[in-house]
């Protein structure tokens, strides 16, 4: 018998070698720029090294409002008005953590109802959508009445919950006309539920008087807010990556 190991010394492997001899790698012509090196974190919901912190739990020094929140034992606690950045921000990534009243009141929309409004304007809801039912475009994770989440991922109330937000912010021309929309990806509690999905525009403060979806021209970069809606939500380990997506590589020809 023949064995499989000297077949392999004896035929296999000089085809392979007379092979890798004459390789030629693919170039693809982009000039690249080096990626910058980023400690992660411990763990995913740990900052990397390039990471602007935004809350850590001692206060709220990096929002507008903070004063109106309590502050206390590492939470951040929503009262008496939203809260917005001082810094400003385009393309962005947005880690945050987010807990609703343990003890359940109210139902549909009157259950732990927030929100993140990227550059103040583009929505993901954030409430308790534990066994609780309401319009799917509203739910948690919902880009607020534009798309539903993928499925629901919240956890029971009172629990610690997770965002993990990539957005894109529009681009406008001179003439403020849209030369490319809003985007946004979202993961909720470790799961995907929104993917690349496009924004029809600014988020409708009041759909119900038939308010829809438009895009108005606003700068590069801008704050972004915590929504007071009435209900006792809580935050901690807030923090942001600025994204730098157009990196001005030049494609040769096909």
């Amino acid at each position: 018998m023949i064995r499989r190991s000297t077949l392999l010394a004896g035929f296999c492997l000089p085809a392979l070698a007379a092979t890798a001899v004459g390789f030629q790698e693919w170039k693809s012509g982009i000039e690249w720029r080096e990626p910058p090196l980023v400690t992660p974190g411990e763990t995913a919901a740990d900052p990397p090294s390039d990471a602007i912190i935004l809350f850590g739990g001692t206060n709220l020094d990096a929002f507008h409002g903070g004063e109106k929140w309590e502050v206390k034992h590492g939470v951040a606690t929503a009262g008496g008005g939203s809260i917005r950045t001082k810094q400003k921000f385009g393309d962005v990534q947005v880690h945050l953590e987010f807990r609703t009243p343990a003890e359940v009141e109210g139902q549909g929309q009157g259950r732990g109802n927030s929100g993140l409004y990227l550059m103040n304007r583009y929505e993901v809801q954030i409430m308790d959508s534990y066994e609780n039912k309401t319009s799917y475009d509203s739910q948690a994770a919902a880009l607020y009445k534009q798309s539903p989440p993928l499925v629901n991922a919240c956890r029971p109330p009172g629990a610690w919950q997770t965002y993990d937000v990539l957005f894109e912010a529009p681009r406008f021309d001179e003439n403020g006309v849209v030369v490319r929309p809003a985007y946004a990806t979202v993961l909720h509690n470790g799961v995907v539920v929104q993917v690349r999905k496009q924004l029809r525009g600014a988020t409708a403060r009041n759909p119900r008087l038939g308010r829809r979806h438009v895009y108005e021209a606003h700068p590069l970069k801008e704050s972004f807010n915590l929504q007071w809606h009435g209900d006792k939500v809580s935050f901690r380990n807030i923090w942001v990556r600025e994204l730098e997506l157009d990196r001005g590589e030049t494609y040769p020809d096909a």
